[in-house]
């Protein structure tokens, strides 16, 4: 293990993807959101992440060249092409345009199309609050789930992020998947030989199973059973079918580097909260103040916020194994 620092950790991803088929925006891009993962605790979706990047912008399933655009469609609408690049940049582009569109408007919307993998969505909305805005945000991705009772994964494990300023403090965030758990986990289990608990996945046959490749060939156990499912369609319809994106069962995978871009869609909702004049930022520090008073009750954001400002002043410690791809990655020749 070595510790590096987030500055370091940045660059070793910004020059792996450089030397794949990547321009220098894009990956500078990636590399932020990649590190703000890491940052934030959420290695799943940091470097572990680099080496699927790297391989599927140099086969051209990801463009790394790809110029997000943005079309007003209507006052406080706005349609991004991702033009089948990574989801980053058309998400910059997102922060980028609606703040002012929000601020104008009162609410305002994003739906990006022809996306990719977005990594941690609480990332995205937080940023918004960091602007002083709410902020929801809405991901599709491929296949994981079937509806509650069903056998084909029509539904992806579709996170859905939330984020709030809040007077005095730091941002409230909310950020969930809709699998009772990560399908990475089900994935390290195969990995190690292992079993995994009854209830995490079901099998081809919508079985309830407890060995790890019937479940990563099945489906994933959805959060809170029929309600996760329920939520799931809604992320589905809002984020693809809104947006004119595929949906998880039309997708392809985002951990190879096989067959064409996944397609997939995001839809972001920022809104003023000033516009309805009743104090809400003050309001929500009133009932964060609240939770945070409550025994061991914890605000939702604040512990990776916590680990932000830790690796901020401390850096992260990274496997050398990660440190040794991501320099393989670069000194690859790119073709």
């Amino acid at each position: 293990m070595a510790r590096l620092s987030l500055s370091e950790i940045d660059d070793l991803i910004r020059r792996a993807l450089v030397a794949s088929r990547t321009n220098e925006t894009n990956a500078a891009s990636v590399a932020r959101a990649l590190t703000g993962a890491e940052a934030a605790g959420q290695a799943g979706h940091g470097m572990r992440r680099l080496s699927a990047y790297a391989a599927q912008a140099r086969s051209g399933k990801v463009d790394g060249n790809a110029v997000p655009r943005g079309e007003s469609m209507r006052p406080g609408v706005l349609a991004i092409d991702a033009a089948s690049g990574f989801a980053y940049p058309a998400i910059d582009l997102a922060l980028e345009e609606l703040p002012e569109m929000a601020r104008r408007q009162g609410v305002a919307l994003a739906g990006i199309r022809r996306s990719g993998h977005c990594g941690v969505v609480g990332l995205v909305v937080e940023a918004f609050a960091e602007k002083g805005l709410i902020a929801l945000m809405f991901a599709n991705t491929p296949g994981a789930m079937a509806p509650w009772g069903g056998k084909k994964p029509l539904f992806g494990t579709n996170p859905i992020g939330f984020a709030a300023p809040v007077a005095g403090e730091e941002p409230v965030v909310i950020d969930l998947s809709l699998s009772k758990v990560a399908r990475g986990k089900v994935m390290a289990a195969k990995q190690q030989g292992g079993r995994i608990p009854e209830g995490w996945a079901f099998d081809r046959q919508g079985r309830p199973t407890t060995d790890p490749a019937e479940g990563l060939a099945g489906t994933m156990a959805p959060l809170g059973e029929a309600k996760g499912t329920a939520l799931a369609l809604m992320v589905e319809m809002l984020a693809a079918g809104l947006t004119g994106s595929n949906y998880a069962s039309e997708a392809s995978s985002f951990f190879d580097a096989e067959g064409s871009s996944p397609g997939v869609g995001q839809l972001i909702i920022a809104i003023d909260p000033a516009s309805l004049g009743a104090g809400a930022t003050a309001r929500f520090a009133e009932l964060a103040g609240q939770i945070a008073g409550d025994g061991e009750a914890r605000v939702p954001g604040r512990r990776r916020q916590a680990l932000r400002r830790e690796a901020e002043k401390n850096g992260i410690e990274i496997s050398d194994e990660l440190i040794a791809e991501a320099d393989a990655i670069t000194a690859m020749k790119q073709e």
